[in-house]
């Protein structure tokens, strides 16, 4: 009767550590469900007849360009003023020629345009990281940075940070770009047309790689650029309801459509930490290989007013000094 009943306690105890394997596996698969990023919820595929497409339960967009045509989504929303954020994996190999995009844009022909472009190039050889600020349809403020990791190996995310003050652009958390709010020296500031999320990845031989010197490697194609994990929980969405356009709710205070403390840091900041301008210096230092600022030979009649901004600042800086 002993070893009857030890039997019996054996196998009750082997159903019950079944049953609590599967309640715990049940429970992961409702915990990855409930907090897995469906990317077409949020994101439409607008262009490239079938060459972009969502992958792996829609938590995966893949981008594909050949000679035919490339391919490209934006973001069901509009914003004014928000933090967004999107994990990409660029072309891998030989990228010449090509650009993949994340970015924000309004519409209009005085549009404003926050920019992130990835300038593909020749096997061996590293991507540049082409940032650009638009306002009222005028750029030219192209910034250019080498990146300091392998962008085709895996995800990095890439975000960028626009608030009444300034717009940051960061990558890996890190930032690389500050675009202060300069109105106060006659300097446009994008502030009053809402923006979509642009996704590309397309052809630009003609300037994309080495100026154009290099061409895209058709025999290397498809071409494919993968994004995943876009975040735009701390961002102000626009809307028009009814005919009465809203920004749902955005405010210094700090509320917001996800009503965090987060929300309130991003929207309410004017400028960064001294943590974070020390990153700033040390990307722009070692990685930055173009500033519009520094290129006195395309400015040859002055170079714009936001260019001088830190450096008039140093002088009233001294100037209070020397009266104190």
């Amino acid at each position: 009767e002993r070893d009857t009943y030890r039997k019996w306690e054996t196998k009750m105890a082997s159903q019950a550590l079944l049953v609590m394997s599967l309640i715990i596996i049940l429970g992961l698969n409702i915990f990855l469900v409930a907090h897995a990023n469906y990317l077409n919820q949020d994101i439409d595929i607008t262009w490239g007849d079938g060459r972009g497409k969502f992958l792996n339960n829609d938590t995966l967009l893949n981008l594909t360009l050949d000679q035919s045509s490339g391919s490209g989504f934006q973001s069901k929303a509009e914003y004014l003023y928000g933090k967004v954020d999107m994990q990409i994996k660029l072309v891998p190999g030989n990228s010449a020629g090509t650009v993949t995009t994340f970015y924000l844009k309004s519409q209009g022909l005085t549009w404003d345009e926050i920019d992130f472009e990835f300038l593909g190039n020749v096997s061996g050889d590293p991507y540049i990281l082409h940032t650009n600020v638009y306002t009222q349809g005028k750029g030219d403020r192209e910034q250019q940075f080498y990146l300091w990791f392998d962008p085709t190996a895996e995800f990095h995310n890439y975000s960028i940070l626009w608030n009444p003050s300034h717009i940051v652009f960061y990558v890996d958390g890190k930032p690389i770009r500050e675009f202060k709010n300069l109105e106060a020296m006659g300097v446009a500031y994008p502030k009053s047309q809402p923006m979509r999320m642009y996704g590309s990845l397309w052809n630009a031989d003609d300037w994309a790689t080495r100026g154009g010197l290099v061409k895209t490697n058709w025999s290397e194609g498809p071409f494919v650029a993968s994004f995943m994990n876009y975040n735009s929980e701390n961002a102000c969405t626009w809307s028009i309801d009814n005919g009465t356009t809203t920004n749902t709710p955005c405010s210094p205070s700090g509320s917001s459509s996800s009503s965090s403390t987060s929300t309130s840091e991003w929207f309410s900041q004017r400028g960064m930490d001294s943590s974070s301008r020390k990153v700033l210096k040390w990307v722009q230092k070692k990685f930055m290989v173009y500033n519009y600022c520094k290129d006195k030979k395309r400015f040859w009649q002055g170079l714009p007013v936001e260019c001088g901004a830190k450096k008039n600042n140093k002088n009233k800086n001294k100037n209070k000094n020397i009266k104190s």
